[in-house]
């Protein structure tokens, strides 16, 4: 393809969304922030994990874009399972080197994929666990404690800001 063409066909690709009001924009910021001050609290009044980095991602997704079918509770908790048990499957199995966690992404994504919980911030939870070293433990504090617990703060923050049709579907 030559410069020209592909100049023109960036610029009728489209651009980019319209921008949220600064109202929506701010009150997507404080979902993502009472959904993390949640899980820190509830980990400091139990002494058990609820966060993990790509929790961060999800309330981006939970938060600042409700409809999408990734911000849905059952892509969110079982996307989240779902990778971490894969993860920590394939090191179990075969160790932590870049191959077994690159195919553990991969398998990952393809599992989510089959089991309608696409959710993409769950792609890094196979990095996550093999970087870290985690436990089978690791499926319950922080992967089902955290992101249940993020679940119940966007029903809630929907439900007091006025989106009564969070979730679009449960399961």
């Amino acid at each position: 393809m030559t410069e020209s063409r592909l100049l023109a066909r960036l610029r009728t690709a489209g651009g980019p969304p319209p921008a949220p009001s600064a109202r929506a924009a701010l009150l997507a910021g404080l979902g993502g922030f009472s959904a993390t001050l949640t899980m820190f609290s509830l980990a400091d009044w139990s002494g058990a994990a609820f966060i993990m980095a790509p929790f961060g991602a999800s309330c981006v997704l939970a938060f600042a874009l409700p409809d999408s079918p990734l911000s849905q509770p059952r892509n969110i908790v079982g996307g989240h399972l779902i990778a971490a048990a894969i993860g920590l499957g394939m090191m179990s199995l075969f160790g932590t080197s870049a191959a077994i966690m690159a195919l553990a992404v991969g398998l990952a994504i393809a599992a989510m994929l089959v089991t309608r919980t696409t959710h993409a911030p769950a792609g890094a939870n196979p990095l996550l666990v093999m970087l870290a070293g985690a436990d089978w433990s690791f499926l319950v504090t922080p992967v089902l404690a955290g992101a249940t617990t993020l679940v119940a703060v966007a029903l809630l923050y929907h439900r007091c800001t006025g989106r009564r049709d969070y979730p679009r579907y449960w399961l």
